[in-house]
């Protein structure tokens, strides 16, 4: 952990040096190229309460009509397909925090993720459980939040309290159990959280369990709007 938190000005260092795009080798180019970011992230059309793709002009899917969410929008740069989940998972799991930069201007760049930071209060992310923060080093959804919103993002008053099972393969009831009690507001910081707009970052939403969990808690805490923004959105189940 500590050498990775030593090699980071040297990361931040590379990734504004001129270089290939990782996907389609094109020289010189940022990380990944404008070309490559419209062919393989472009516009879609989402639900506002899942950010799942639904046909144009059906503002929600009907698991959100039926179970209403506790978000009050949700967005998402991307589908969770190629080339995006090599790109995360060099990020997320090989330590290289240099993809934050162009990964944060990906989601930036997506439908009315730039109101949503323009208009909102504070930029939470996603919090870590402690033993999964010390073994990866930094936290991802912060490293994301920073360069979004560097003067709103509070990374210390959403919490995660414990860590959780697997969710994958678990029914939608049963995902929601798991992360009860999961998370927690700051208590000494609760006050803030009053009647503010907030949008919640993560990197990748799968079932949305784990984002709707910390979306309730920040609810009972009194936020009045909560906005999820997620760089990928798994496909819907088959």
């Amino acid at each position: 952990m500590h050498n990775r938190r030593a090699l980071r000005p040297f990361t931040s260092l590379l990734a504004r040096l001129p270089s290939q795009c990782e996907v389609c080798r094109a020289w010189p180019a940022q990380r990944v190229c404008d070309a490559c970011v419209a062919r393989f992230a472009p516009p879609t059309p989402r639900c506002g309460g899942c950010a799942l793709p639904m046909p144009e002009g059906v503002a929600r899917c009907g698991e959100c009509i039926k179970h209403p969410p506790p978000l009050d929008a949700c967005l998402a740069a991307c589908t969770y397909a190629w080339p995006w989940p090599d790109c995360i998972a060099q990020f997320k799991f090989r330590g290289e925090a240099g993809w934050a930069g162009p990964l944060a201007t990906l989601l930036r760049s997506a439908p009315w993720v730039e109101p949503a930071l323009e208009q909102c209060d504070l930029v939470l992310p996603m919090p870590l459980a402690p033993g999964r923060l010390a073994e990866r080093g930094f936290n991802q959804a912060h490293e994301l939040a920073r360069r979004l919103a560097p003067a709103k993002t509070e990374a210390a008053l959403l919490l995660r309290t414990r860590d959780t099972p697997a969710q994958s393969g678990l029914p939608r009831a049963d995902r929601l159990r798991n992360l009860r009690g999961a998370f927690a507001v700051e208590p000494l910081r609760a006050d803030g959280l009053r009647g503010r707009r907030v949008v919640l970052v993560d990197d990748v939403m799968t079932s949305g369990a784990s984002l709707f969990a910390a979306a309730a808690t920040l609810r009972l805490a009194g936020a009045a709007h909560i906005t999820g923004v997620v760089l990928a959105r798994t496909d819907p189940p088959r």
